[in-house]
């Protein structure tokens, strides 16, 4: 049975089906690219999941298979194989057994790998199988920290001018510039920022330091610090790269560049602001293209939510809205209706600023406020574009809402952020911006509004009882088991790990809609939603809290009001 090709080994194992096996190999017959196998063809047309190919695989050539992503890497043996080497072949070594050096591969049938990494380290091999992914990061994320006291060291005794860095950019070798100590600072911070799952990077000028440090889970940590003589030259490096004006450091500017990490490119925007000891530097890492779009199911909705959302989505014209705070996944969750709603029958075309993931089937269109591109000019053209679907990054101004009020009024269905408090706030804050409220009344279907809440770590999470105080927060009446962090080295000793959203959904009956048309205030808005089904914020977290998925902090952080 081990004789038999891996296809058909994958067919006896029911994980895919014969016509999806001819499927397979009538791609790979027909595109015949050299170093792609049959493994990355059917991952890639999403037949089978990397890791259960991997595992497959490992068990048909009679190899150990090792998840990366959990394993303990010995920082000696990675050492033993030089990163050129590594990213070459696509190995890591991961263990030092004797004499005897472990190393993950997601080939192991090619020995002349071995045969240069025994060579190199004077060692026999012990291959064992992981998948590319994992093997990529891996080798990511144990060169990297490896590099980062090197390069600190290496800059700081190597003082660079602005002039020397302009002429490192200019010379012909992108080897030398790679190579460039203060080149690779800059770059080893985005990497390590976004292998720590970062949204943004501050680089904060300090009178005898400069303090570097990532927003993580909506909490900023500090990566690391540096000398203060290195500020310049890293803030012109990335001022260069993001096509900024380097002489100028007496206004704000903005810019962007992309980077590859881990074989993601990334989108990176950068904005500099002058401070008393030099520039303050905040970079911004964008979901890119390269990573899917979540399916709405996977927004962490209750099943009750859910089905609300769905709801609205259905609806052939009107409008959605999403508010929240900044930070706070609107975006995540417009990208998600969109990826639902997106069909071959139906034009759907987005304003956005800045276009944060690329959906396919979906035109969407850049904002450009220097050139004229606004909000609004770009949404009156839309509208001439024959749109089923609309969607506007965020409803800023009086204009830009009265436009996408009057489309939804005219037939379409327009998705659209707002930067409120709650659900029932968003609707008379419209009537604010200037809005007649029988228009409001008429065109909206529904608001969701949402928090991320951060998730308790299931390694070190502590329970205790709930007291009187927690009991009524809760809306409780007993004492209930709940949970707070303690920290461990698998949450950096923060005590959570990732985060979850929580929804409030407000959709509009008739009974509300004549309650907006006829000004209505935002308690009578919440109150007659509520007596219509709809959950708060506060009731979303504190069953988060009683399944001990997080926090009494969190509860409080999220939800608190005077």
């Amino acid at each position: 049975m081990k004789n038999i090709p891996v296809g058909q080994y994958l067919v006896q194992k029911g994980l895919i089906s014969d016509e999806q096996l001819q499927q397979v190999l009538a791609a790979q017959k027909e595109n015949r690219v050299p170093g792609k196998f049959f493994g990355d063809y059917v991952i890639e047309m999403g037949f089978i999941s990397d890791v259960d190919f991997s595992k497959v695989l490992a068990e048909r050539m009679g190899v150990e298979y090792v998840d990366l992503s959990e394993y303990k890497i010995n920082e000696q043996a990675v050492k033993k194989i030089p990163e050129a080497l590594a990213k070459k072949h696509t190995i890591i070594a991961i263990n030092i057994t004797g004499k005897r050096l472990t190393v993950a591969t997601n080939d192991p049938v090619n020995f002349y790998i071995f045969e240069d990494v025994k060579v190199i380290s004077g060692m026999d091999v012990i291959p064992v199988l992981a998948t590319k992914d994992q093997i990529t990061k891996a080798i990511g994320r144990s060169y990297s920290m490896q590099n980062v006291d090197s390069v600190i060291d290496s800059v700081t005794n190597q003082f660079i001018s602005e002039d020397d860095i302009a002429a490192v950019e200019e010379a012909e070798s992108s080897e030398r510039i790679d190579n460039a100590p203060i080149v690779k600072l800059a770059t080893t911070i985005v990497e390590n920022s976004f292998r720590l799952g970062a949204s943004d990077i501050h680089i904060e000028p300090f009178k005898s330091y400069t303090r570097i440090r990532v927003r993580v889970d909506g909490e900023l940590v500090e990566l690391m610090q540096v000398s203060n003589v290195v500020h310049n030259s890293l803030s012109t490096r990335i001022k260069i790269i993001s096509g900024m004006n380097i002489a100028e450091k007496r206004v704000p500017q903005d810019g962007r560049f992309t980077q590859e990490v881990d074989g993601v490119t990334l989108d990176v925007r950068v904005s500099s602001l002058p401070m008393v000891c030099g520039e303050k530097i905040v970079i911004r890492i964008l979901s890119t293209g390269d990573v899917s779009v979540r399916k709405i199911t996977d927004l962490g909705m209750t099943d009750y939510n859910y089905t609300m959302f769905e709801k609205m989505i259905r609806c052939p014209h009107g409008v959605v809205l999403v508010t929240g705070p900044t930070g706070s996944g609107k975006s995540t969750t417009l990208y998600a209706a969109l990826g639902e709603l997106a069909k071959p029958n139906v034009n759907v075309v987005t304003v956005e600023d800045p276009v944060e993931k690329n959906i396919e089937g979906v035109n969407q269109c850049q904002v450009n406020t220097k050139a004229g591109m606004t909000f609004a000019a770009a949404l009156r053209s839309i509208l001439r574009q024959d749109p089923d679907i609309v969607m506007i990054g965020e409803m800023r101004d009086t204009e830009t809402a009265e436009i996408g009020i009057r489309a939804a009024i005219t037939g379409h269905l327009v998705l659209s952020t707002l930067h409120t408090n709650d659900a029932a706030s968003t609707i008379t804050r419209l009537c604010d911006m200037g809005i007649a409220p029988y228009m409001v009344a008429t065109s909206l279907i529904g608001v969701i509004a949402q928090r991320l809440v951060k998730l308790l770590c299931p390694e070190c999470r502590k329970m205790k009882m709930s007291d009187e105080n927690d009991n009524e927060l809760l809306g409780v009446d007993t004492s209930v088991p709940i949970y707070e962090p303690c920290g461990c080295s698998k949450c950096n000793n923060t005590g959570y790990s990732g985060r979850s959203a929580i929804h409030e959904i407000i959709l509009c009956n008739s009974e509300l809609s004549t309650l907006i048309a006829n000004g209505g205030g935002t308690e009578e808005i919440a109150a007659m939603a509520k007596q219509n089904g709809t959950r708060l914020l506060r009731d979303n977290v504190a069953e988060l809290v009683m399944q001990g998925k997080t926090s009494m902090d969190e509860l409080i952080k999220t939800t608190f009001s005077i």
